[in-house]
């Protein structure tokens, strides 16, 4: 942390000059002195290349996968499963290695999303494989830059300061990713087809990396002035420039909110208080940006217009999310309705729209209940199911007798109205007061203030596939409901490539049933569900044996807990074309899913997809 801004030009370290070997270490503390701003450029221009560069693999990567979807999607429409054979084999051996052993492995044995636990603090969850090497190439890559310094340098005071600036340098580089990769309407999510949880996880690990190059930055600057004061026997000299100066002290600012936003962004006290963690979070991190933005401006310091680039991004992804609320939810004269009614242990919340909606299997919305809690949090659900039905203008006019026989019935014009529903499991915080609300209604049935936000996700479709096996956990079902929903109906118009639907769903009790039973009712009422549906139901508790029992060949039910790695091995032997496997629920069931499909991904085409919202 520099402690004086410099007005003139930058003072570079020259090798063999005696002026940079006897200056006085007082002179590193100020300005630009022994900063290598040549190479703090080569070293932007090397991180910014290496993002470019993965960005395109993983572009490159997807325009090919898509491309054999397209094929395999078009060239199967009206094929019987004996003729979707030629896609079930794998035509490669490179691209099966890799999904094995990199894309879809786990860290180590099959433990991902699954929580560490250390009594009962929840200490979060472990990268995959793939996650973990993107990671460690870019901390390695940040690692090296800030290495690339003049050990040789006949000052040390020169060395520390080459190596504050290029720490700092690179923390105000690393800003801006840092803020794109946590927004919810990030580009690169539709553009490179990678999830938000994905870079949920970067945005952590870059922050963290943010916060230690900052740590750096200030005790290369603390350890030169240090120096310095010892020299002149000025003990407080350190406290005088902190407090003496405007630069000084808001770099102090950004530094001391970045410490307290990794403190707190630990996942033990994320999952201890998310809503308070979430606001304070934000708080904490509008601060170290702004108090880096003065910072910067104080001490004209190069990439200062990073900051003020990411500050802009956080405003605009603000702006946009608000923009979405307002348009989903809000007309000329009404807004979104809410209807809840209460279940065993969770929530049936609908939400009719003023607007119609596109919306595709597999997204989520984010709702807002600012009525039910103190702060505009908002939490992230799946879509459980969707109606859109015509529904008549009214006016002032429509609520006045009719005077004549022509007046009894007159036509309306009409508007396309869509209502959501999302099913809301009973947890701490605000679904347990929605909960408790609705329950306390002598009906069970309330209405109340919110609107959600939204959709996001669904970026991966189905519709190429032969064989889907859709695995669910607890609520996860909600995620599913829409694939079965959309791919029976795409079955029937004859616009995919699917022939066979496993739906898998895992519930401790047969009270679950209750959350989706009139969408269950209607997809049992679809045409040809029978030729192409089987659902498996496992009941981990339930009340008495006698309660689990078959329905049908394609309705099974089973006591005890679900064991994917069987399921898999069975519908894989028999199964019709590519097979995709997806999964939504609790960590630890999804981590066996992942390692059951891993199992087979060289043995013929078969794809994970997971859906989770780790926090």
């Amino acid at each position: 942390m520099p402690s004086t801004p410099h007005h003139g030009p930058p003072l570079l370290p020259t090798e063999g000059n005696y002026s940079i070997c006897s200056m006085h270490p007082s002179n590193f503390t100020r300005g630009l002195t022994g900063v290598n701003l040549q190479m703090d450029e080569m070293t932007t221009w090397a991180l910014w290349l290496s993002i470019v560069a993965m960005c395109l693999i993983i572009i490159i990567a997807r325009l090919i996968q898509g491309g054999v979807s397209r094929l395999r999607h078009l060239f199967n429409l009206r094929t019987d499963p004996l003729q979707q054979a030629y896609w079930a084999r794998n035509g490669t051996v490179i691209w099966p290695w890799l999904k094995k052993n990199l894309v879809y492995a786990a860290l180590r044995k099959k433990r991902h999303n699954r929580n560490l636990q250390v009594g009962r603090l929840n200490m979060g969850t472990i990268p995959s494989r793939f996650h973990t090497l993107l990671l460690t190439l870019y901390i390695l890559s940040n690692v090296a830059y800030c290495c690339l310094l003049n050990f040789k340098s006949c000052n040390k005071s020169a060395l520390l300061a080459e190596l504050r600036g290029r720490t700092g340098h690179l923390a105000f580089v690393n800003m801006m990713p840092l803020m794109i990769f946590a927004g919810r309407n990030n580009a690169f999510i539709p553009l490179l087809r990678v999830s938000f949880d994905t870079f949920n996880i970067l945005h952590r690990w870059i922050g963290r990396l943010v916060v230690v190059e900052a740590i750096v930055h200030t005790g290369a600057w603390m350890a030169v002035k240090h120096i310095a004061d010892t020299m002149e026997g000025n003990k407080n000299g350190m406290m005088e420039a902190l407090y003496g100066s405007p630069f000084l002290s808001w770099g102090t600012v950004s530094l001391v909110s970045m410490i307290f936003v990794l403190v707190q962004a630990s996942s033990a006290i994320r999952h201890l208080a998310y809503e308070t963690f979430l606001h304070l979070h934000q708080l904490l991190a509008f601060i170290a940006f702004l108090g880096a933005a003065i910072h910067g401006h104080q001490g004209q310091l190069p990439l200062t217009n990073y900051v003020y680039v990411t500050i802009a991004f956080w405003f605009l992804e603000r702006l946009i999310r608000l923009s979405k609320i307002i348009y989903r939810n809000f007309g000329l004269r009404s807004s979104t309705r809410v209807t809840v009614e209460a279940l065993p242990e969770a929530c049936r919340v609908t939400f009719e729209l003023k607007r119609p909606w596109e919306l595709r299997p597999g997204c989520h919305v984010y709702a807002h209940f600012p009525t039910l809690t103190w702060s505009l949090s908002s939490h992230p659900f799946s879509i459980a199911w969707y109606d859109t039905r015509p529904t008549p203008y009214r006016s002032l006019e429509d609520e006045k007798l009719p005077s004549s026989v022509k007046d009894l019935d007159p036509p309306l014009p009409s508007r396309t109205t869509t209502s959501i529903t999302l099913i809301m499991s009973k947890k701490d915080g605000m679904t347990s007061k929605l909960h408790a609300r609705a329950r306390a209604s002598p009906s069970g049935i309330i209405n109340i203030r919110g609107f959600i936000e939204g959709p996001y996700g669904g970026q991966e479709s189905l519709h190429s596939y032969g064989t889907v096996l859709l695995f669910a956990g607890g609520v996860g079902i909600t995620h599913q409901l829409s694939h079965v929903r959309d791919l029976l109906e795409t079955y029937n118009d004859a616009t995919s490539a699917v022939r066979k639907i496993v739906l898998i769903w895992s519930v401790r009790s047969q009270d679950a049933f209750d959350w989706v039973h009139p969408w269950m009712t209607e997809i049992f009422q679809m045409p040809h569900r029978r030729q192409v549906l089987k659902v498996l139901l496992f009941v981990t508790k339930p009340r008495h044996a006698g309660d689990v029992v078959s329905r049908s060949n394609q309705v099974q039910m089973f006591g005890g807990r679900c064991k994917p790695g069987r399921i898999v091995e069975d519908e894989f032997e028999k199964r019709a074309g590519a097979m995709a496997v997806t999964v939504c629920g609790p960590g630890a069931f999804a981590d066996e899913v992942r390692a059951a499909t891993r199992e087979r991904v060289q043995e013929g085409v078969v794809d994970f997809m997971e859906e989770s919202f780790s926090w």
